[in-house]
């Protein structure tokens, strides 16, 4: 079984603006993801907003420039993540397509294994 991470990236600025109901509907549906999918999900979190990030650089001269802010802007921020056990990408991606999503999309990443 190989292991896979989901990626949810969506408009920040869009969650702000979610109504209660629509709030619940969007965390009813992560609630539901998990469930039906419980022996599939390795992992995951719901990550805090971007403006809480911080990005390293390196500067060439072995040392690094750090900054806040996220690594690139852009109107879809990486929001949270899935690790999933999944046989194949087929069904990684019939499990992401379970997601909820707001305004944004889903990334689908083999992870590595490295042999010892």
């Amino acid at each position: 079984m190989s292991q896979y991470l989901i990626l949810i990236y969506d408009n920040e600025a869009a969650y702000e603006r979610l109504t209660a109901d629509e709030n619940v509907k969007m965390m009813d549906g992560h609630q539901q993801f998990g469930t039906k999918n419980a022996d599939a999900i390795v992992g995951g979190n719901a990550l805090q907003s971007v403006t809480t990030a911080t990005t390293l650089r390196p500067d060439g001269a072995d040392g690094f420039t750090i900054t806040d802010g996220p690594f690139v802007e852009t109107k879809e921020a990486l929001g949270g993540y899935y690790v999933v056990e999944a046989p194949d990408l087929d069904a990684a991606i019939e499990l992401a397509k379970q997601v909820p999503v707001f305004e944004g999309g889903l990334e689908i990443r083999p992870i590595m294994v490295f042999n010892e």
